[in-house]
């Protein structure tokens, strides 16, 4: 088991970094380099979907020069969720204190980590919010993607009872000790629905959840992965997660949870 080096003593003492990437070859090597000028005592996780771009290959590269560099290569498109639970099962096997996640596109400022691990003194959960004070989206974010971004936040905040303001947003960080009492394979969503699921079992487990702001940036290359098919799916899985919330379905029993 690999170790890294550790944190300071009022945050999680070993951290990981999640990247899920599918084509991003134009933007793994410098958002890897970012993410060392912010956190240099992270290690690093690479989840590629097998993209045709060569961004695997560019994994194998940064895993050669730099230390603490872990790849998952995966054999085809299984989803952000599917890449997100294998980065959570990572960091309960080799026992990592916290779990890091950005988008592999740029659109998080790795300059905000500083600020998500300051936050984890506290919580359990920490989200770069862009919808608190001090958040917001740089450049254009037009009508379409505003209205699925506004519109399921609300939706998951009234089904599954969440207070966070921004609960579709990836860029996030989990005490793994609070991972380890979810029974992740209850989770259904691999898709676009996967954020606000996680944060209702964080939810269940007690997790304090605390927002930080930060500015959302668009993606520095390449094209978004979301479509129509998988919003559609992702409202079908919160209404069902909801309806078995009302019908008392979603309790984890004391005897099969890890105190934190």
């Amino acid at each position: 088991m690999s170790t890294s080096p550790t944190l300071p003593t009022d945050g999680p003492q070993r951290l990981l970094i999640s990247l899920a990437t599918f084509n991003e070859a134009g933007n793994l090597r410098p958002l890897v380099q970012e993410i060392r000028q912010f956190a240099p005592h992270a290690a690093i996780l690479i989840i590629d979907d097998n993209s045709p771009d060569g961004t695997g290959a560019i994994a194998e590269e940064l895993k050669a020069s730099l230390a603490e560099i872990s790849i998952i290569h995966r054999p085809t498109k299984l989803g952000l969720g599917s890449a997100m639970l294998d980065a959570m099962r990572f960091a309960i096997e080799h026992d990592y204190d916290a779990l890091l996640n950005l988008d592999a596109d740029g659109s998080h400022p790795p300059e905000c980590i500083p600020a998500l691990l300051a936050g984890m003194r506290d919580h359990d959960v920490m989200i770069g919010s862009r919808y608190i004070k001090g958040g917001g989206v740089e450049g254009e974010f037009n009508l379409k993607r505003k209205f699925m971004s506004t519109g399921i936040n609300w939706y998951a905040r009234l089904l599954l009872g969440l207070k966070t303001k921004d609960n579709s947003g990836a860029y996030r960080c989990y005490r793994v000790s609070k991972l380890r009492q979810i029974d992740l394979n209850r989770i259904r969503s691999r898709g676009y629905s996967f954020q606000e699921e996680i944060l209702f079992w964080c939810r269940v487990v007690g997790c304090r959840m605390g927002e930080t702001p930060i500015l959302f940036k668009n993606r520095r290359s390449g094209i978004s992965k979301i479509n129509q098919r998988e919003v559609i799916q992702a409202l079908r899985i919160i209404l069902q997660l909801g309806v078995d919330r009302a019908l008392g379905k979603t309790r984890i029993e004391p005897s099969t949870s890890q105190s934190a």
